[in-house]
């Protein structure tokens, strides 16, 4: 196992190495802002409100509400990475690293708006009646021939994969390791738990996921923020000071400190981009999956949902985490017992106990991580299930859900570092073919995207103003009618 991590764990310095994803990755997001004429800034008060507030277009195709859709992408983003993935960036990469993560997160706003426009730009309909999509189907129906694919089958298998790693086994793993450090609760126990509340939610499909969701990842990500803000007010002095090392430190790189171990620019970019993305999902594809399940009228409505999600992530919560990891001064601490700096699992308790009074600081990033991994696993046994309908069929969905929620147990029962690396190198071969098919695909998105908003400038159009200025447009009508998708006899490529 030893060597089977570290087999994962070299192939995943490639990958996320300076000359693959991160050039990739933040290149095409700031082609896609280019293309899209900085999209995600200038409308993003009105996807806020459009999400947060309308919530559901009326008379929508769908099987969930947006806000339903935005808050399942959430429980499978708002995860361990928002926690102990902004810890390791900064622990290894230095105060800089938040820097590239918020760059990374701008960036990919854009790369998530095109993702989710092409997920219910090309979903279709399976054979239970239910809205399919995602890069499965979009990069064979966008792009024509056998590369098209070629790359649609090796994200679905990526996809299936990476499911069982960052989106369950590593998410138990995290759960079991923080209940059983702070409250002395074995594994086994905390694996049958989660394992019955898995099965209990995931066997009633995306609506089910859908309205637990929308229940309580919300009450979730305000009660953490609150308490981070808490921090940040007592310790506003600090703020600026801090903001300044952030923006130096990401040009500079970090010198030695004591314990700590200098980091140079390189890696405080490899760090803020790597952990940015196991945060946000940005470009991966993942949430286009849930985009395509919405209740939308057009696909730029939900595209500019779904944008909403990479801003609450990352600008939001992960700003949250930084910020308070930084101005505690957490960010260089030094164990005593071993004269090096803490280590990331404990870094954000360390900030958030050194912050908060009595044991409010323990609490809250106790329960904070076990919700956050939680709503992950949901989300992404959703994923995991529609790219099992890709490449199998709907009769393998069922079984998928039980497996995948008893898979839970072994990840909060067993050592899984050989799965972290694991997870590291499946997510970035999900965003690789991914990636390559926006670029492809970005000119018909740009294209379709300004036709949409020059009619509906302020997201306000009604249904039937909608198919009044649409009418025309190539694919239209074939979006409107929908397919029949998740068949061996109706996966070859076609204009939708």
């Amino acid at each position: 196992m030893d060597a089977l991590g570290t087999l994962f764990g070299d192939i995943s310095s490639v990958i996320w190495g300076p000359f693959v994803l991160i050039p990739l990755l933040l290149g095409t997001g700031l082609y896609l802002t280019i293309r899209l004429g900085g999209l995600q800034f200038f409308k993003l008060a009105a996807a806020l409100r459009l999400g947060l507030l309308k919530r559901k277009d009326a008379d929508a195709e769908g099987d969930i509400s947006q806000f339903q859709a935005l808050t399942t992408a959430l429980a499978a983003t708002v995860g361990t990475g928002n926690i102990v993935g902004v810890a390791t960036a900064i622990g290894i990469g230095g105060p800089g690293a938040l820097f590239w993560m918020w760059v990374t997160g701008l960036l990919g706003m854009a790369s998530k708006y095109t993702e989710a426009y092409l997920g219910v730009r090309y979903r279709g309909t399976d054979a239970a009646g239910e809205k399919s999509g995602g890069p499965q189907y979009y990069l064979e129906r966008g792009i024509k021939g056998p590369f098209g694919k070629f790359l649609a089958l090796f994200f679905a298998i990526a996809a299936t994969l990476a499911c069982f790693g960052i989106g369950n086994m590593t998410q138990g793993n995290s759960i079991a390791l923080n209940l059983e450090n702070s409250f002395s609760v074995a594994p086994w126990v905390t694996g049958v738990v989660l394992t019955v509340l898995s099965i209990a939610v995931l066997v009633g499909g995306i609506k089910s996921i859908g309205r637990v969701t929308a229940g309580f990842v919300p009450v979730m990500i305000v009660f953490y923020v609150a308490a981070a803000i808490y921090i940040l007010v007592a310790n506003v002095g600090g703020i600026p000071a801090a903001f300044a090392t952030i923006f130096t430190d990401a040009f500079t790189g970090t010198s030695a400190v004591g314990g700590f171990t200098g980091s140079a620019i390189i890696i405080a970019i490899q760090y803020g981009v790597a952990r940015g993305i196991f945060s946000n999902e940005s470009g991966m594809g993942s949430a286009a999956i849930a985009a395509a399940s919405a209740q939308t009228t057009h696909p730029v409505r939900q595209g500019l949902v779904s944008m909403t999600q990479t801003f609450i992530d990352t600008i939001i919560v992960v700003t949250c985490t930084g910020l308070v990891i930084i101005t505690t001064g957490t960010w260089n601490l030094i164990d005593e017992a071993t004269g090096e700096q803490i280590s990331a699992a404990l870094m954000t308790g360390q900030a958030f106990t050194h912050g908060l009074p009595g044991e409010w600081g323990h609490w809250i990033v106790t329960i904070g991580l076990v919700m956050f991994a939680f709503s992950t696993i949901l989300g992404w046994s959703y994923y995991g299930e529609r790219n099992i309908e890709r490449l199998f069929g709907r009769k393998l969905v069922m079984p998928f859900r039980v497996v995948f929620s008893l898979v839970v147990y072994v990840g909060c029962t067993t050592e899984l570092t050989a799965v972290w690396n694991f997870s590291d190198m499946m997510n970035g071969l999900m965003a690789l073919p991914n990636l390559i098919g926006l670029l492809i695909l970005s000119g018909m998105v740009a294209r379709e995207t300004r036709w949409y908003l020059k009619h509906d400038p302020k997201l306000e159009a009604s249904k039937a103003q909608i198919e009044d200025f649409m009418i025309d447009r190539p694919g239209w009508a074939e979006w409107k009618a929908g397919d029949v998708v998740g068949s061996s006899r109706n996966r070859g490529a076609h204009e939708a």
